[in-house]
């Protein structure tokens, strides 16, 4: 993608959160959440995060958001005038502007709303506090906003008790929306809801994305839903990024073998589109080990001595264009993919 279409660009991203033992509380090592994590957002993609449980795909986000706050390693935005901010070091009063742009939505919808609010000072709040709207004006902005995720305009003095899952995380949307951001961040936000309201907030994102020219991070678990809704996919394993694609690719021809492993693992209905079960052996990592070499080493079936002793850079991948994959053997491998149906 051009350069000027560029939103956010980290490099070298870092978060360790110290271990602290004894009486007095010494730090005997630290929990790399996030790990040396670089790559680039183009204005107008949704790029999904996946990977298994506590392998540092919230922190991530949280740490974009500054929610909390980076070890070390820039988060730069690229405003829509051509200034450039780093989110990483920025001051209060300039991180307060810059969190206009950049919003998120949260996986659950029950915890994420102030049941003691109403919808209406839900979503309006976040254009008082920021002097968007006044008073008079916020009720007309809420409506507004309450019709573009297909909640009935009407309801904006119900609690958020009043709702469904579904319902409560479309106000979730509407008040990331507030502000006319230019980026979401949305952390699982299908996985607390039944598999037909799932659909129907992905098509709802879809439309939102392009109504607004929004940029989405969109992070999950579910690979189909990812599939579904990312233009891109990047792969996190214990902290570290091993692979960044396009979907259709990434999902077809994968490079890494972790990568591999995670789609054998979707469950499809179609028997025709079945791949054979990979069952990684060992435990998942812990962020808190020093470990030489690859991290994937202990489980990958593919594993050489340089994988143990030598780390993996992240690289551009051999023969294709803008996969970029962190594995010593990507040029030999020929790993399975998710299989395309016939017709």
């Amino acid at each position: 993608m051009a350069e000027s279409q560029k939103l956010l660009e980290i490099k070298n991203l870092k978060k360790y959160f110290p271990i602290r033992t004894g009486f007095f509380r010494r730090v005997h090592g630290y929990v790399r959440a996030v790990d040396d994590v670089s790559f680039d957002l183009y204005r107008g993609e949704t790029l999904g995060v996946v990977g298994e449980s506590g392998c540092g795909k919230t922190t991530l986000i949280k740490t974009i958001i500054r929610a909390i706050d980076p070890t070390e390693g820039s988060i730069v935005l690229h405003g829509k005038n051509g200034e450039t901010h780093d989110v990483a070091t920025a001051d209060k009063t300039t991180l307060r502007a810059l969190r206009r742009d950049i919003q998120m939505v949260f996986q659950d919808p029950h915890s994420s709303l102030d049941p003691r609010q109403t919808v209406r000072d839900i979503i309006g709040e976040p254009l008082y506090v920021n002097g968007i709207a006044k008073k008079n004006e916020i009720d007309e902005r809420v409506r507004e906003l309450m019709a573009a995720v297909g909640l009935d305009p009407g309801y904006l003095k119900r609690y958020p008790h009043a709702f469904s899952g579904g319902q409560r995380q479309r106000i979730g949307v509407a008040r990331a929306l507030s502000l006319n951001p230019e980026l979401i961040l949305a952390d699982e936000p299908t996985s607390a809801l039944d598999v037909s309201v799932q659909a129907q907030l992905l098509n709802l994102l879809s439309k939102l994305q392009k109504q607004f020219s929004l940029t989405y991070i969109f992070i999950s678990h579910d690979l189909t839903v990812v599939r579904h809704i990312s233009d891109r996919v990047a792969v996190m394993y214990v902290g570290k990024i091993v692979e960044v694609g396009s979907t259709d690719e990434l999902f077809i021809a994968p490079q890494h073998p972790y990568t591999e492993a995670l789609l054998a693992a979707v469950p499809y209905a179609d028997r025709s589109l079945k791949t054979k079960r990979i069952v990684l052996s060992g435990d998942v990592a812990s962020p808190s080990a020093v470990i030489p070499g690859c991290k994937f080493h202990p489980r990958c079936p593919y594993a050489q001595e340089r994988c143990r002793v030598e780390v993996p850079e992240l690289r551009a991948a051999p023969g294709v264009d803008g996969r970029i994959v962190a594995c010593h053997r990507a040029e030999e491998l020929s790993l399975a993919g998710v299989k395309v149906p016939v017709g």
